[in-house]
């Protein structure tokens, strides 16, 4: 079977794999579809700190039909369309005793800890399939893996409808939680210093959108919020300056969940945390929502599709690593479909 493998820095390639033999616990999945996310990309160039050692199979937006499963406590059978939850975990240590396997001390995901599902076959543990309806798009069944990323920052900040919400980063998860916030009933107010990604933003309905370099984003936010500041603030671009800013965005008691992953330590006002009694909480991967995610897209509540910037065949996807690593503001999301000829 054929395979996307990122070989070393800068060089990804369509291989040959061995098929993939069943396994207890296990089901074969044949790959209808896979999305290509940043973590993908910083894998190509070099700048994953999470990934050990090259080559590594990526991906873990993976979306397939069932082909092989033993007798199952969980309703799986082979035929049904399903995507996979990528976050592997130990079911052993303190997170997860705690329900909170996203958070597990062993996390192995998928293409960044350990080879990954971009590929036709793949054997995936049977208690980590969901099902998707049979009518849902192909292309669009592995936005659910981004789309819980951002819905569970979402519920980290204790999102309620009626509440304004500062999402910081207008990149994929960033737009997903916006849609997510509007899809519950909040406000989202999207800040960004790319323009193009915040009209991208406006055309997806997201109401208010805010470049900070070019104009004063506490005021424009204090001016939305009534003065008040955001009840909540997501950081989804894990830049120095977006986690500093969601202290200066955040209301008094406001509640913060960052989710992007900066590559280095950030110095925080203390001070000014303790002051207005805010509430920052990190926020990783997702537990227990792809299900909520999947029904958010099947039912159009979060139209997640609209951030597809191109469906390719597989074999084009080693190519795509390279145009999203050198050019990224021209692309949003990409999926590979399986099922098409090259």
């Amino acid at each position: 079977m054929k395979g996307i493998r990122v070989q070393d820095r800068g060089r990804a390639a369509l291989v040959e794999l061995p098929c993939p033999e069943h396994r207890e616990g296990y089901a074969i999945v044949r790959v209808m579809a896979a999305g290509i996310c940043g973590t993908d990309v910083s894998t190509f160039r070099g700048t994953n700190v999470n990934v050990s050692s090259y080559p590594i199979i990526i991906g873990h937006e993976t979306a397939g039909i069932v082909e092989e499963v033993g007798e199952n406590p969980y309703g799986i059978k082979p035929g049904d369309h399903v995507v996979l939850d990528p976050y592997l975990y130990c079911g052993r240590c303190y997170p997860c005793s705690q329900g909170k396997t996203n958070c597990c001390e062993t996390l192995q995901c998928l293409g960044v800890h350990c080879d990954g599902s971009m590929c036709e076959y793949f054997s995936h543990p049977v208690n980590m399939l969901r099902k998707i309806p049979e009518d849902m798009p192909w292309e669009r069944a592995p936005l659910a893996e981004p789309l819980v990323i951002s819905i569970h920052g979402l519920h980290t900040c204790g999102l309620k409808a009626g509440e304004h919400i500062v999402i910081i980063g207008a990149g994929a998860i960033g737009l997903l939680a916006a849609m997510g916030a509007l899809a519950y009933g909040a406000v989202p107010i999207l800040t960004d210093v790319v323009d193009g990604r915040l009209e991208t933003a406006k055309s997806l309905g997201i109401p208010y959108t805010v470049n900070p370099q070019k104009e004063d984003a506490v005021e424009r936010i204090m001016e939305l919020t009534n003065g008040r500041g955001a009840e909540c603030c997501m950081e989804a671009s894990g830049s120095d300056a977006g986690v500093r800013s969601t202290i200066n965005y955040a209301a008094y008691t406001g509640r913060i969940a960052l989710t992007g992953w900066p590559k280095h330590e950030i110095s925080l006002p203390t001070n000014l945390i303790t002051k207005k009694e805010l509430h920052i909480r990190g926020s990783r991967n997702g537990a227990g929502e792809f299900e909520e995610a999947i029904q958010l897209i099947y039912s159009g509540r979060v139209p997640a599709e609209r951030i597809i910037s191109k469906v390719v065949p597989y074999p084009q996807l080693p190519h795509m690593l390279g145009e999203l690593s050198q050019r990224p503001g021209d692309y949003l999301k990409v999926v590979g479909l399986f099922d098409r000829e090259e």
